[in-house]
């Protein structure tokens, strides 16, 4: 998803590249529909076969779907936020890749888990209340003392991908012989290499949507006069989200409630430790608090918001993810509408 060296005046955008670096290149509307249809249909059908997949290869593997979807479906759908990053970091905008991280996070809270639980009430493993939404908390917290000196250098970045490290080895050590809840009976059983095959294919037509998507609408935006501001503040962001949109969907349609919220917990922490401790790895990133703190502790919030009343209740249910929803729209509206 990043250009190389040679593609520069006719390259498609490309999700996560600042629409103020790139070359705007002019689609006729048509194409800019088809762009966005094409990757609407790539967005649902890899959302069905990435949960699909990662039931039967939990099953073949005997560990349980929460764990699934905190590793093999949180860091596949946290691929575009990795190519925005390093895109943007590469590019020398790394404060687009920062508040991508930290946007996107936002997104899987407020407005994936609340659409997924519109849905139907998602019930919980209680490894998710005590152990991985926490963790996602810390994670985020821990970007304020690496940041206190107004950026994340190598060593910062290698802090965080051994955080990341030592999170999966934990999870894996947990999870290894349990099974969180039923699996549902049309789960099937595929063979390993199907399994494994239908994930790498799943990611892949969900990162291919989601550049799709964010191509045609950001054609579609820019001739109906958009400013380029704005599209690269919510749509480059919400096009970066779309994977967990799509495969939290498609589990909440086969009732897979552990892999959505697992999707969404892994994601968050992935986006942190992984995807910042790459970029941090590649390039150092300035970090400004003053400018990223009151998202941090928006973000913070959500969680700190959704971990009682899980605890309590005991599901997500449908008015929770209204609550959820109303929480992100009246942010956005804080964010963009001028006061």
């Amino acid at each position: 998803m990043i250009p190389g060296p040679g593609r520069k005046r006719n390259a498609l955008p490309h999700v996560g590249e600042p629409p103020s670096r790139r070359e705007r290149r002019c689609y006729p509307a048509p194409v800019s529909i088809v762009f966005l249809l094409v990757g609407f249909v790539l967005l649902v059908l890899g959302g069905d076969v990435l949960v699909r997949s990662a039931s039967s290869l939990a099953v073949r593997l005997g560990i349980s779907p929460l764990a699934i979807g905190l590793t093999v479906v949180a860091f596949g759908t946290s691929a575009p936020e990795l190519a925005a990053t390093l895109a943007s970091s590469l590019q020398g905008v790394p404060d687009l890749g920062v508040g991508n991280v930290i946007g996107s996070n936002i997104a899987n809270v407020g407005l994936i888990l609340g659409a997924a639980a519109l849905l139907g009430p998602i019930g919980f493993n209680a490894a998710f209340v005590r152990r991985d939404m926490p963790i996602s908390l810390l994670a985020l917290a821990l970007l304020v003392p690496l940041a206190l000196d107004g950026r994340l250098g190598r060593w910062d970045g290698l802090l965080l991908l051994t955080a990341l490290g030592s999170y999966l080895a934990l999870l894996i050590r947990h999870d290894r012989n349990a099974v969180a809840g039923e699996v549902p009976d049309d789960t099937v059983t595929w063979p390993l290499w199907r399994s494994v095959g239908g994930v790498v294919m799943g990611v892949g037509f969900l990162v291919l949507g989601a550049d799709a998507v964010v191509r045609g609408a950001v054609e579609i935006a820019g001739a109906l006069g958009v400013p380029e501001r704005v599209i690269g503040l919510t749509m480059v962001a919400f096009g970066t989200s779309l994977p967990e949109l799509a495969s939290s969907v498609a589990a909440a349609a086969r009732k897979q409630g552990d892999m959505i919220l697992g999707n969404i917990a892994g994601s968050n922490i992935f986006n942190v430790l992984a995807v910042l401790g790459t970029a941090a790895g590649a390039t150092v990133i300035p970090v400004s608090l003053a400018e990223v703190g009151t998202d941090l502790v928006v973000a913070a919030a959500f969680a700190l918001v959704l971990l009682p009343v899980m605890a309590v209740t005991g599901r997500l249910g449908r008015v929770a993810g209204a609550a959820l929803l109303a929480g992100y729209l009246a942010y956005m509206v804080v964010l963009f509408v001028p006061a």
